[in-house]
């Protein structure tokens, strides 16, 4: 099994950063998926908060992914795993969003796979520098959103 673990910070309190979280319409905003695909994805709740148990299918290029939410901790704790992914088997991964002292939020973004075909040496790198931009993108935006600044697509 392998792993990863990443944080990032934000100067947004934590009730700010759980809103993009939770909201899969807001993941291509900050993230490095490109968009968020309905067709595929299930049980979504169109106020943004989606529940235990919905599907949230994203594309990045021409690839496809989709997560289930398996726990949620209101404001401070979201879990997943793969309900669908064609490169890892076994993913879970967990969202810890912790009060920082100066009022904004840690996120802490930590998970655990295995690759398929073999790659594991170089899926190990990846993941690691994939989920660092998606905590860090999560965390800048945040902080544009918090500050009323117009908060631009991640780069």
């Amino acid at each position: 099994m392998q792993s990863y673990d990443v944080t990032a910070t934000s100067a947004a309190a934590p009730a700010v950063v759980w809103s993009l979280l939770i909201d899969a319409r807001t993941w291509p905003r900050w993230s490095t998926v490109d968009a968020l695909d309905l067709e595929r994805s299930s049980g979504l709740d169109p106020e943004g908060h989606d529940p235990v148990g919905s599907v949230r299918a994203f594309r990045t290029g021409r690839v496809v992914t989709g997560e289930r939410l398996i726990a949620i901790d209101e404001g401070r704790k979201l879990t997943y795993a793969d309900a669908f992914n064609w490169v890892l088997r076994d993913y879970s991964a967990v969202v810890d969003l912790l009060p920082s002292p100066d009022g904004g939020t840690i996120i802490h973004w930590y998970g655990t796979f295995r690759a398929r075909w073999k790659s594991g040496w170089l899926m190990q790198r990846v993941m690691r520098a994939t989920m660092q931009q998606m905590a860090d993108g999560l965390a800048t935006y945040a902080t544009a959103l918090a500050a009323g600044e117009p908060a631009e697509r991640r780069a």
